[in-house]
Protein backbone atom coordinates (compact mmCIF):
# COMPACT_ATOMS: atom_id res chain seq x y z
CA UNK A 1 0.00 0.00 0.00
CA UNK A 2 2.40 2.17 0.73
CA UNK A 3 4.45 1.65 -2.56
CA UNK A 4 1.26 2.14 -4.47
CA UNK A 5 0.74 5.78 -2.13
CA UNK A 6 4.55 6.69 -3.41
CA UNK A 7 3.97 5.40 -6.80
CA UNK A 8 0.68 7.59 -6.84
CA UNK A 9 2.53 10.36 -5.17
CA UNK A 10 4.96 10.31 -7.88
CA UNK A 11 2.32 10.43 -10.99
CA UNK A 12 0.82 13.87 -9.48
CA UNK A 13 4.09 15.63 -9.29
CA UNK A 14 4.80 14.54 -12.70
CA UNK A 15 1.19 15.25 -14.04
CA UNK A 16 1.88 19.10 -12.36
CA UNK A 17 5.06 19.40 -13.76
CA UNK A 18 3.78 18.73 -17.21
CA UNK A 19 0.80 20.91 -17.10
CA UNK A 20 3.00 23.80 -16.02
CA UNK A 21 5.17 22.86 -18.97
CA UNK A 22 2.16 23.26 -20.82
CA UNK A 23 0.96 26.57 -19.84
CA UNK A 24 4.49 27.93 -20.16
CA UNK A 25 4.34 26.70 -23.44
CA UNK A 26 1.52 28.18 -24.39
CA UNK A 27 2.16 31.38 -22.65
CA UNK A 28 5.44 32.19 -24.77
CA UNK A 29 3.31 30.92 -28.02
CA UNK A 30 1.01 33.47 -26.84
CA UNK A 31 3.81 36.04 -26.69
CA UNK A 32 5.15 35.49 -29.78
CA UNK A 33 2.22 35.47 -31.81
CA UNK A 34 1.52 38.93 -30.27
CA UNK A 35 4.94 39.90 -30.84
CA UNK A 36 4.73 38.79 -34.56
CA UNK A 37 1.59 40.46 -34.93
CA UNK A 38 3.11 43.84 -33.69
CA UNK A 39 5.90 43.44 -36.12
CA UNK A 40 2.89 42.75 -39.26
CA UNK A 41 1.27 45.93 -37.96
CA UNK A 42 4.16 47.95 -38.04
CA UNK A 43 5.57 46.93 -41.43
CA UNK A 44 2.14 47.47 -42.66
CA UNK A 45 2.30 51.03 -41.34
CA UNK A 46 5.53 51.93 -42.85
CA UNK A 47 4.26 50.18 -46.09
CA UNK A 48 1.04 52.75 -46.17
CA UNK A 49 3.54 55.46 -45.12
CA UNK A 50 5.61 54.60 -48.28
CA UNK A 51 2.51 54.56 -50.25
CA UNK A 52 1.28 57.81 -49.11
CA UNK A 53 4.66 59.40 -49.53
CA UNK A 54 5.54 58.11 -53.19
CA UNK A 55 2.17 57.97 -54.76
CA UNK A 56 -0.85 60.05 -55.24
CA UNK A 57 -2.78 57.18 -54.48
CA UNK A 58 -6.09 58.65 -52.38
CA UNK A 59 -5.64 56.62 -48.91
CA UNK A 60 -7.23 56.93 -46.17
CA UNK A 61 -6.07 58.90 -43.37
CA UNK A 62 -4.05 56.97 -40.73
CA UNK A 63 -2.92 58.64 -37.20
CA UNK A 64 0.77 58.03 -36.31
CA UNK A 65 2.05 57.26 -39.54
CA UNK A 66 6.25 57.23 -39.41
CA UNK A 67 7.86 58.37 -42.64
CA UNK A 68 11.56 57.89 -41.37
CA UNK A 69 11.71 54.59 -43.22
CA UNK A 70 9.65 54.71 -46.58
CA UNK A 71 12.92 54.75 -48.32
CA UNK A 72 13.77 51.46 -47.42
CA UNK A 73 10.27 49.93 -49.11
CA UNK A 74 11.07 52.19 -52.08
CA UNK A 75 11.72 49.60 -54.66
CA UNK A 76 8.76 47.70 -53.65
CA UNK A 77 6.84 50.62 -54.16
CA UNK A 78 8.54 51.27 -57.69
CA UNK A 79 6.95 47.50 -58.38
CA UNK A 80 3.71 48.27 -57.64
CA UNK A 81 3.71 51.37 -59.59
CA UNK A 82 4.69 49.81 -62.52
CA UNK A 83 2.33 46.86 -62.35
CA UNK A 84 -0.48 49.03 -62.31
CA UNK A 85 1.21 50.74 -65.23
CA UNK A 86 1.52 47.72 -67.08
CA UNK A 87 -1.69 46.30 -65.90
CA UNK A 88 -3.32 49.66 -67.58
CA UNK A 89 -0.88 48.79 -70.83
CA UNK A 90 -2.54 45.70 -70.89
CA UNK A 91 -6.22 46.68 -70.51
CA UNK A 92 -5.91 49.45 -73.69
CA UNK A 93 -3.82 46.42 -75.93
CA UNK A 94 -6.53 44.62 -75.64
CA UNK A 95 -8.62 47.34 -76.36
CA UNK A 96 -6.68 47.75 -79.67
CA UNK A 97 -5.71 50.81 -78.42
CA UNK A 98 -2.91 51.92 -80.64
CA UNK A 99 0.56 51.61 -79.42
CA UNK A 100 1.69 55.44 -79.87
CA UNK A 101 -1.40 56.64 -77.94
CA UNK A 102 -1.30 53.75 -75.63
CA UNK A 103 2.01 54.62 -74.61
CA UNK A 104 1.71 58.40 -74.44
CA UNK A 105 -1.37 57.36 -72.10
CA UNK A 106 0.71 55.21 -70.05
CA UNK A 107 3.25 57.60 -69.35
CA UNK A 108 0.89 60.29 -68.68
CA UNK A 109 -0.39 58.20 -65.73
CA UNK A 110 3.26 57.85 -64.82
CA UNK A 111 3.58 61.28 -64.02
CA UNK A 112 0.14 61.57 -62.44
CA UNK A 113 0.52 58.58 -60.32
CA UNK A 114 3.45 59.73 -58.99
CA UNK A 115 2.12 62.93 -58.47
CA UNK A 116 5.30 64.04 -60.48
CA UNK A 117 7.43 63.79 -57.20
CA UNK A 118 10.67 62.26 -58.81
CA UNK A 119 10.58 64.67 -62.21
CA UNK A 120 10.27 67.59 -60.40
CA UNK A 121 13.49 66.98 -58.54
CA UNK A 122 14.99 65.79 -62.30
CA UNK A 123 14.05 69.78 -63.42
CA UNK A 124 15.35 71.20 -60.56
CA UNK A 125 18.69 69.51 -60.63
CA UNK A 126 18.50 70.09 -64.20
CA UNK A 127 18.55 74.06 -63.29
CA UNK A 128 21.45 73.70 -61.01
CA UNK A 129 23.89 71.93 -63.17
CA UNK A 130 23.25 74.60 -65.80
CA UNK A 131 24.62 77.49 -63.56
CA UNK A 132 28.15 77.46 -63.83
CA UNK A 133 28.97 78.52 -60.34
CA UNK A 134 29.35 75.64 -58.19
CA UNK A 135 28.40 77.82 -55.50
CA UNK A 136 24.87 78.77 -56.61
CA UNK A 137 23.73 75.23 -57.73
CA UNK A 138 22.04 74.43 -54.74
CA UNK A 139 20.71 77.95 -54.10
CA UNK A 140 19.15 77.54 -57.45
CA UNK A 141 17.70 74.32 -56.92
CA UNK A 142 15.70 74.95 -54.21
CA UNK A 143 14.38 77.56 -55.94
CA UNK A 144 10.54 76.71 -56.86
CA UNK A 145 10.60 78.24 -60.27
CA UNK A 146 11.15 75.64 -63.20
CA UNK A 147 14.11 77.28 -65.78
CA UNK A 148 14.51 76.54 -68.94
CA UNK A 149 17.11 73.57 -68.45
CA UNK A 150 15.11 72.14 -65.92
CA UNK A 151 11.71 72.04 -69.11
CA UNK A 152 13.95 70.44 -71.52
CA UNK A 153 15.23 67.92 -68.89
CA UNK A 154 11.51 67.18 -68.41
CA UNK A 155 11.06 67.18 -72.25
CA UNK A 156 13.66 64.41 -72.30
CA UNK A 157 13.09 62.26 -69.79
CA UNK A 158 9.15 61.25 -71.32
CA UNK A 159 10.38 61.41 -75.01
CA UNK A 160 13.08 58.69 -74.35
CA UNK A 161 10.72 57.35 -72.15
CA UNK A 162 7.28 57.13 -74.95
CA UNK A 163 9.84 56.55 -77.76
CA UNK A 164 11.53 53.37 -75.89
CA UNK A 165 8.46 52.21 -75.09
CA UNK A 166 6.50 52.36 -78.65
CA UNK A 167 9.62 50.39 -79.87
CA UNK A 168 9.76 47.68 -77.46
CA UNK A 169 7.96 45.12 -79.06
CA UNK A 170 7.11 42.85 -76.31
CA UNK A 171 7.66 41.92 -72.74
CA UNK A 172 6.18 46.11 -71.57
CA UNK A 173 4.70 44.38 -68.19
CA UNK A 174 7.45 43.21 -66.86
CA UNK A 175 9.78 46.25 -67.95
CA UNK A 176 7.57 48.86 -66.63
CA UNK A 177 7.55 46.94 -63.26
CA UNK A 178 11.66 46.58 -63.69
CA UNK A 179 12.27 50.24 -65.05
CA UNK A 180 10.27 51.16 -61.55
CA UNK A 181 11.95 49.22 -59.28
CA UNK A 182 15.27 50.21 -60.32
CA UNK A 183 15.13 53.20 -60.20
CA UNK A 184 14.42 53.10 -56.89
CA UNK A 185 17.33 51.09 -56.50
CA UNK A 186 19.11 53.86 -58.04
CA UNK A 187 17.69 56.37 -55.28
CA UNK A 188 18.56 54.12 -52.37
CA UNK A 189 22.38 53.70 -54.14
CA UNK A 190 22.56 57.21 -54.13
CA UNK A 191 21.54 58.06 -50.06
CA UNK A 192 23.90 54.96 -49.01
CA UNK A 193 27.43 55.73 -50.86
CA UNK A 194 26.99 59.80 -51.10
CA UNK A 195 26.93 62.39 -48.41
CA UNK A 196 23.54 64.72 -48.49
CA UNK A 197 24.54 67.87 -49.15
CA UNK A 198 22.06 70.17 -47.30
CA UNK A 199 21.91 69.90 -42.79
CA UNK A 200 18.03 69.64 -43.63
CA UNK A 201 15.92 68.99 -46.25
CA UNK A 202 13.48 67.46 -47.78
CA UNK A 203 15.16 63.99 -48.19
CA UNK A 204 17.43 64.39 -45.18
CA UNK A 205 15.52 62.04 -43.23
CA UNK A 206 15.97 58.62 -45.57
CA UNK A 207 19.70 58.88 -44.45
CA UNK A 208 17.76 56.90 -40.75
CA UNK A 209 16.65 54.42 -43.15
CA UNK A 210 19.32 53.71 -45.59
CA UNK A 211 22.62 53.48 -43.55
CA UNK A 212 24.71 50.58 -45.02
CA UNK A 213 24.87 48.22 -47.69
CA UNK A 214 23.02 45.80 -45.92
CA UNK A 215 19.88 48.17 -45.96
CA UNK A 216 19.55 47.76 -50.12
CA UNK A 217 20.76 44.24 -50.24
CA UNK A 218 17.11 42.76 -49.85
CA UNK A 219 15.76 45.10 -52.63
CA UNK A 220 18.26 44.18 -55.07
CA UNK A 221 17.70 40.50 -54.29
CA UNK A 222 13.79 41.52 -54.86
CA UNK A 223 14.58 42.80 -58.72
CA UNK A 224 17.05 39.81 -58.88
CA UNK A 225 14.32 37.80 -58.44
CA UNK A 226 11.92 39.78 -60.75
CA UNK A 227 14.38 40.02 -63.44
CA UNK A 228 14.88 35.92 -63.75
CA UNK A 229 11.54 35.51 -63.88
CA UNK A 230 11.33 35.63 -67.41
CA UNK A 231 14.08 32.81 -68.11
CA UNK A 232 12.53 30.51 -65.11
CA UNK A 233 8.95 31.26 -67.19
CA UNK A 234 10.90 30.31 -70.46
CA UNK A 235 14.22 29.18 -71.03
CA UNK A 236 14.48 30.81 -74.13
CA UNK A 237 14.29 34.33 -72.38
CA UNK A 238 18.32 34.18 -70.62
CA UNK A 239 19.39 36.96 -72.33
CA UNK A 240 16.45 38.96 -71.45
CA UNK A 241 16.22 38.07 -67.87
CA UNK A 242 20.30 38.60 -67.55
CA UNK A 243 20.27 42.17 -69.51
CA UNK A 244 17.46 43.51 -67.14
CA UNK A 245 20.00 42.14 -64.23
CA UNK A 246 22.91 43.86 -65.63
CA UNK A 247 21.32 46.56 -67.45
CA UNK A 248 19.54 47.87 -64.06
CA UNK A 249 22.27 46.95 -61.91
CA UNK A 250 24.54 49.35 -64.02
CA UNK A 251 22.34 52.13 -64.66
CA UNK A 252 21.41 52.19 -61.01
CA UNK A 253 24.89 52.37 -59.77
CA UNK A 254 26.12 54.78 -62.53
CA UNK A 255 23.51 57.53 -62.58
CA UNK A 256 23.90 58.37 -58.69
CA UNK A 257 27.76 58.04 -59.15
CA UNK A 258 27.40 60.92 -61.64
CA UNK A 259 25.14 63.07 -60.29
CA UNK A 260 27.56 63.03 -56.64
CA UNK A 261 30.64 63.55 -59.40
CA UNK A 262 29.05 67.00 -61.19
CA UNK A 263 27.59 68.09 -57.11
CA UNK A 264 29.65 66.15 -54.67
CA UNK A 265 26.59 64.80 -53.25
CA UNK A 266 23.18 64.50 -53.54
CA UNK A 267 20.32 66.20 -52.31
CA UNK A 268 16.03 65.53 -52.41
CA UNK A 269 16.29 66.88 -55.98
CA UNK A 270 19.14 64.34 -57.15
CA UNK A 271 17.58 61.77 -55.77
CA UNK A 272 14.16 62.47 -58.12
CA UNK A 273 16.67 62.49 -60.90
CA UNK A 274 18.67 59.49 -60.10
CA UNK A 275 14.95 57.59 -60.13
CA UNK A 276 13.68 59.56 -63.20
CA UNK A 277 16.93 59.26 -65.58
CA UNK A 278 17.40 55.69 -64.48
CA UNK A 279 14.08 54.54 -65.53
CA UNK A 280 14.50 56.26 -68.96
CA UNK A 281 17.75 54.76 -69.60
CA UNK A 282 16.74 51.48 -68.86
CA UNK A 283 13.73 51.57 -70.99
CA UNK A 284 16.18 52.51 -73.36
CA UNK A 285 18.91 49.90 -72.88
CA UNK A 286 16.22 47.36 -72.74
CA UNK A 287 14.11 48.43 -76.33
CA UNK A 288 18.18 48.42 -77.98
CA UNK A 289 18.30 44.95 -76.77
CA UNK A 290 14.95 44.21 -77.32
CA UNK A 291 15.42 44.67 -81.14
CA UNK A 292 19.29 43.79 -81.52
Amino acid sequence: MVIVHENYSISSELLAVSLDSVSNDHFFAMVNFHQLLQLCKQQLLHILASVIFYTSIPLPYVNGLDFQKVAYFAPAMGLMIGAILGLLDATLNYLCVPVITRTVLVVITWIAITGGLHLDGAMDTADGLAVGDPQRRLQVMADSATGAFGAMAAVAILLLKTAALVDMPENRYLVLMAACGWGRWGQQVAICRYPYLKPTGKGAFHKEAIRSYADILPSWFLLLGLSILPWVVNPQNLLLSISMVLGGSAIALLVPAWFNYKLGGHTGDTYGAVVEWTEALFLCVMTFLGNG
